[in-house]
Parts: structure tokens; C-alpha cells; sequence
């Protein structure tokens, strides 16, 4: 098993503050593993609501709950809306005899239940696939490490298949069972057959900005229909919607959201992908790459929000990131040598970049000027800095 020291401590310290964590990724991410490092599944505390039993000891939810001391974990909880008010009422209680720790696979409905039953009451932890510092030391070469988690997404049992062929054939099995079984159970009332399509569609449009129309007209569907499918997908945290940056400027600016596939095993899975070859070889390897190092660097990277920019007229920076009145560009080259191009220029004088850096796949870090350095994805893995004057 992976050392997930990063995200143990979040819930850890979440714990602390707070009478209820909620623990929230999608499907297969780790949650369950994480949680039996906090408590034994088979203390009366686990309850488990894909399990019979616990559902059974749940039938009557204060009765089973309140005489329960230390830590409570509930697994799955979406499965059952109604235990919210029941554990507003139970985090309450002062002195606090109990905090409880729930998970939940990722879905709008539960964070909306969270955030309106549990006001003030509860902490969010969100846990994606595995990040490079996390698999650095699963192989004997790093390179390997980096190269496979690109390849086949950061989801535990893709990335740790023993052999290519399982990764594959366990990837295309999670998208079946996310929109046949996990969608439905979430109120999602769209076709499985539907929902598929959009999605291998959604994959081509990776790393470009949203437009509807094109997918409507493609689907014959109206654009609202596609829309709110899109958003069932970002809601799974299968989608990433990266939101524009308006810098105050004359020139005409993207508006648009530009959409990602937010692991990268899946989206080649999508892509019919299946191999180094077929992902080196492949028109989009650019846009995979510049998809997977987003995904690392919101992961690791601190900040309080984050953007892309570009203009009708073609200059472009692929992520912003603000780190209180400081702004922060990240440029994603699949490139030997990445060189400073006409839209670093245009983003560092127009949007007041502080610096940017050019996140790369090769080894050696070296300054670009002064104000932009090139930058190994394998920093992500470590300690250092992005930004070496931080």
C-alpha cells in the first residue's frame, strides 16, 4: 500500500477543528484505506452502508449512534440522505463525546446536504487519485513512477494493476459502473448509453474551452441537456471546469470554462489509449500532458484559487494560480527544451504574473529569464518550491 502521509494528516487535523469530517473523492480514490487507518471495520464505530448489517443497525440512526465515544466512521453515507439532521443534532452535544468521520463518493447532492445540514458544523476533505510525491518511490526509476502514473491515472487500482492489460480492463469497468450503477443511485435520470457518449465526446474537447453547441448539435440534443450532463460528470469529480481569468485589458478575452478529464488513465481509456505508443503517438498527447500536470500541481501546489487566461487573439497562460494579491502562471510543455513564447510575454505583462514557470518532462531546472524558469515535473514530487523565491 502507498504512504498517503499527506492526506492522513488533513483528516487528522480536520478531526481537530471540527465535530464531522467529511471525506469526499471519487469512486475507488482511497477513502475506505484511509478511514481503516483511523479505525478498524470491525470496531461497533465502522458502519459500513453498503453492508447489510449496518444498514440494519441503522434503523433507527440516534438510538444506534448517540451512545457511541471517540471516533464514528460511516462509509458511504450518500446512500442514506436522511443520517444529516441526525448528525447535526448528535455534533451538537456539548461536551462532544463523539466525532464522526464520513465518506462519500463524490456527487453534488452530498455536497449540498453537507454544506446545508452540517453548517458549521463539518470540515470537507476532498482526496484525488495518487499524486507523484505519493508513487515516487514505487518503482526503482522515478521516471517509471512519473511515466505510469500519466499513463494510467492516479485511481489505486489502475495504477497498481500488475499488468498493463488489468489497468485497462479495470478502467473501462469503473466508467461502465459509474454511469450504470453509482449515477443513478445519485438521481442522476440520464441514459447510460447517453451519458457514455458525452463522455468519449467530453474526452476530444480536453484541454479546450467549452462550447455546447458543438456537442448538442452533435448529440441532437439541446445545449441545456448537454450542459447539465457536463456538470453531473464535474460533480463526480470526473470533469474539471478550470474558470477563466479576466485581467483588465483591451483585448477580447475567453469566457468560456476550458474542460479536462481530471485523471489522466481515464481519459486515455476514452481514447481508445492503451499503451505507451498509442499515448506518444496520439494527436492529443500535449493536451494529457498538460491535463495530468494541472492535475499535480492543484494537489501540491498552495493556493486560494485557481484560473487559466487567454485571448481571442491567441495568447493564453494554461493555469493561474492566486496565492493572496500574487499571481502565479504555470505553462505545460511536452517538450525537450521549453523555450519563452509570445503568451508568456503577453501573460506576464498583461495579467501581472509574478513569475511562471514551464513545467516540462525532462530533468535539469534552469532559470528562462528573469522571471520565468523551466521546471521538471519531478519537482512536484518533492519539497522544493514551484516557485523558487516563495
Amino acid at each position: 500500500m502507498l504512504n498517503r502521509n499527506t492526506a492522513h494528516e488533513a483528516i487528522q487535523t480536520a478531526l481537530n477543528r471540527a465535530p464531522v469530517v467529511v471525506l469526499v473523492g471519487p469512486r475507488q480514490c482511497g477513502k475506505t484505506t484511509l478511514a481503516r487507518q483511523f479505525l478498524d471495520t470491525g470496531s461497533v464505530n465502522y458502519f459500513d452502508l453498503e453492508s447489510p448489517e449496518s444498514l440494519a443497525r441503522l434503523d433507527a440512526p440516534q438510538t444506534a449512534l448517540e451512545p457511541l465515544r471517540g471516533l464514528v466512521v460511516i462509509d458511504e453515507v450518500q446512500l442514506r440522505p436522511d443520517l444529516f439532521p441526525v448528525l447535526r443534532v448528535l455534533a451538537d452535544r456539548r461536551p462532544l463525546p463523539a466525532r464522526f468521520l464520513i465518506l462519500g463518493s463524490a456527487s453534488g447532492s452530498l455536497l449540498r446536504q453537507t454544506s446545508e445540514s452540517l453548517a458549521g458544523r463539518r470540515e470537507r476533505v476532498l482526496l484525488g487519485g495518487f499524486s507523484l510525491g505519493e508513487v515516487s518511490t514505487q518503482f526503482d526509476d522515478e521516471a517509471d513512477s512519473r511515466t505510469t502514473l500519466w499513463r494510467r491515472g492516479g485511481l489505486p487500482p489502475s495504477f497498481l494493476a500488475t499488468r498493463e492489460e488489468d489497468s485497462v480492463s479495470w478502467r473501462r469497468e469503473f466508467i461502465q459502473a459509474l454511469i450504470e450503477r453509482d449515477f443513478p443511485q445519485w438521481g442522476v435520470r440520464v441514459p447510460a448509453t447517453t451519458m457514455g457518449r458525452f463522455w468519449s465526446m467530453l474526452a476530444h474537447y480536453h484541454g479546450q474551452t467549452w462550447n455546447a453547441a458543438e456537442p448538442a448539435r452533435a448529440m441532437g440534443a439541446r445545449p441545456m441537456a448537454v450542459r447539465r450532463h457536463l456538470d453531473v460528470l464535474t460533480d463526480a469529480m470526473m470533469v474539471r471546469q478550470l474558470q477563466p481569468w479576466f485581467a483588465n485589458i483591451r483585448k477580447r478575452q475567453v469566457k468560456a470554462p476550458k474542460i479536462y478529464i481530471r485523471d489522466s488513465g481515464l481519459l486515455h481509456q476514452l481514447l481508445g489509449i492503451r499503451d505507451e505508443k498509442d499515448l506518444l503517438t496520439h494527436p492529443k498527447v500535449g493536451e494529457s500532458w498538460e491535463g495530468f500536470v494541472i492535475e499535480q500541481v492543484l494537489q501540491t501546489e498552495p493556493h486560494d484559487e485557481a484560473f487559466f487566461w487567454s485571448t481571442h487573439q491567441g495568447a493564453e497562460i494554461d493555469l493561474i494560480l492566486r496565492r493572496g494579491d500574487t499571481l502565479y502562471g504555470i505553462e505545460c510543455k511536452f517538450a525537450d527544451a521549453p523555450r519563452i513564447n509570445p503568451s508568456i510575454r503577453n501573460a506576464l505583462a498583461d495579467v501581472g504574473l509574478a513569475r511562471v514557470a514551464v513545467i516540462y518532462p525532462g530533468n535539469r531546472r534552469y532559470e528562462l529569464s528573469d522571471q520565468v524558469e523551466a521546471v521538471p515535473a519531478s519537482t512536484l514530487s518533492t519539497p522544493e518550491p514551484l516557485f523558487a523565491d516563495d
